[in-house]
């Protein structure tokens, strides 16, 4: 091999092997950055977690022990919950406290209050995914006393966060996520156990659904701006469905019941929707206007 050949194997294989070095450098950044997130989040959430955890899983024991649900309930619960809690976990922020005007590793009361609220959700959930369920009056008022319980909690938590000052984007999303959860839950209960056909699980999929619309048309994940109408819109759908869980609603009224919410909660996105739309970024606008121009040529 002559001199330059020589210089340029050298050279390539001094690139070759600063690239892997690069490369795993990044990968053992990416590890450290993982493992300090873990650590973060372990250190904020797990006593909460414990405590509030074994508190749902109670709930589901009693259910269990007054034959209201199989026993399958438990592990599904157990494993909802523990989904739960390695979400928390891995979004919990490494760099400053979850919450305002609180300690580093500290969850903030706001942030329990909507805890608890997830331990009388996720019986719900795990009702929903267990089968086995019948229409039972006694499970029934079981269900509408734990969502009842959850839909007080939900305007307890968003007072508790203005109250102490401990309002934060975490917490706001971690309360809309739980929101979006129940009525799920809720709606696949009442496919199970009301007068009411498959159509009614679209009450909870719809949020679902246009989250996924969104990875095509980018746009529809943009922020919107505070709206009474949605918050409303959320709280009927929960009493929506609970209306239609009632114990002996006959099947003409759940039905129109549950019909009227679908159609005020697809308005609703309807007119999310159009405002998004309306207020896309102008280049994606511009991009077509040429995209269209130079199809004419």
């Amino acid at each position: 091999m002559n001199a330059p050949a020589c210089r340029n194997y050298a050279g390539t294989t001094a690139l070759v092997k600063t690239g892997y070095w690069e490369t795993r450098m990044g990968q053992a950044s990416q590890e450290t950055e993982h493992t300090s997130r873990a650590r973060a989040g372990a250190h904020t959430w797990a006593a909460d977690l414990l405590g509030y955890g074994l508190g749902g899983l109670g709930l589901g024991a009693l259910l269990v022990a007054g034959s209201l649900a199989p026993a399958l309930l438990l592990p599904v619960q157990l494993g909802l919950w523990l989904l739960l809690g390695s979400v928390l976990v891995l979004a919990t922020p490494t760099d400053r406290p979850l919450t305002p005007a609180r300690a580093y590793g500290d969850p903030g009361p706001a942030n329990r209050v909507t805890l608890a609220r997830a331990a009388l959700t996720l019986p719900l959930a795990g009702l929903a995914l267990t089968p086995g369920l019948t229409g039972d009056a006694a499970l029934l008022f079981v269900i509408l006393g734990l969502a009842l319980t959850a839909l007080i909690l939900d305007g307890v938590d968003g007072a508790v966060a203005r109250r102490t000052g401990t309002a934060s984007t975490f917490g706001a999303r971690f309360d809309m996520e739980l929101d979006a959860v129940m009525i799920l839950a809720l709606a696949a209960l009442a496919w199970l156990l009301a007068p009411v056909g498959p159509w009614v699980l679209l009450i909870g999929a719809l949020r679902y659904a246009f989250l996924a619309a969104a990875y095509p048309a980018p746009w529809l994940s943009a922020a919107l701006p505070p709206s009474r109408r949605r918050q409303t819109i959320c709280v009927l759908q929960t009493l929506v469905l609970l209306m239609v869980l009632f114990p002996g609603m006959p099947d003409p009224a759940a039905n129109l019941v549950a019909g009227l919410g679908l159609a005020a909660l697809a308005g609703s996105f309807a007119v999310d929707s159009l405002w998004l739309y309306r207020h896309r970024p102008r280049a994606t606008a511009s991009r077509r206007a040429r995209s269209r121009t130079v199809g004419r040529h």
